[in-house]
């Protein structure tokens, strides 16, 4: 029996149940194939020396701790932004995928300084690979729920942009005035990352056409991104 054509005009979730399969198929094999090159930049950070005999994860983190945190997220930011524009523009799918190795690297470049703290601070042994398996294991659970389940999550849309506002605000004035945030922000931006999981799987499902798959793909690594630097940061801190 032949593949029905995907109606490039409708969600994915209006189509026919196999152009249904294969597109989450294919959006979770970018998404594997983006964590993956994720891991290869950190070891790549972490094992090739840079103009001294530090790694380049090392020269970063000492840069990292001598400059404006606001500076180093605001960046980050813009570079995120810049790579999801570039995807969601694209007409070609090496444009995508363009946007898509951006966003990766930005990610890198930003888990390269808790990561090696994590790494090589006394006391954190273990840190890293525990975070990493929480993260994965709330997102394949969560990943289900928003899959199979018929509940409608778009109600999460206004919880998750006051969410970003208010932890974005609560982040500058950290910076600005020197107040510790607690242990209960990284519990609550946990909450916020499942939040936005839930709500990032379904709005894929309604409302992503068949060949957008690279952007969904990107949407779910920001959100698996935003979930692991919370469980890192918190577990840090035992």
């Amino acid at each position: 029996m032949s593949t029905p054509a995907p109606m490039l005009d409708r969600p994915i979730s209006e189509q026919p149940t196999q152009v249904r399969s294969q597109f989450m198929t294919r959006v979770y094999v970018r998404l594997l194939f983006g964590i993956a090159a994720f891991i290869l930049a950190q070891y790549a950070l972490f094992t090739l020396p840079g103009p001294g005999e530090a790694s380049f994860a090392a020269m970063i983190t000492a840069m990292v701790v001598q400059t404006n945190w606001l500076l180093i997220l605001g960046g980050f930011m813009v570079t995120s932004w810049l790579a999801t524009r570039l995807s969601y523009k694209a007409t070609t799918p090496a444009a995508a995928y363009g946007g898509y190795a951006l966003l990766v690297g930005a990610n890198a470049l930003l888990f390269a300084t808790p990561l090696f703290i994590a790494a090589t601070a006394p006391g954190l042994e273990g840190t890293i690979e525990t975070a990493a398996q929480i993260s994965l294991a709330a997102f394949a659970i969560l990943s289900f729920i928003a899959i199979r389940t018929s509940k409608d999550f778009s109600f999460l849309r206004p919880f998750l942009m006051w969410a970003g506002i208010l932890a974005l605000g609560g982040i500058v004035g950290s910076v600005l005035f020197g107040f510790n945030l607690g242990v209960w922000f990284p519990i609550a931006m946990i909450a916020v990352a499942g939040a936005a999981i839930l709500y990032d799987t379904q709005k894929i499902y309604h409302s992503y056409p068949p060949n957008m798959e690279t952007q969904a793909a990107m949407n779910l690594f920001s959100s698996i991104a935003l979930l692991f630097w919370y469980v890192l940061q918190l577990l840090m801190r035992r």
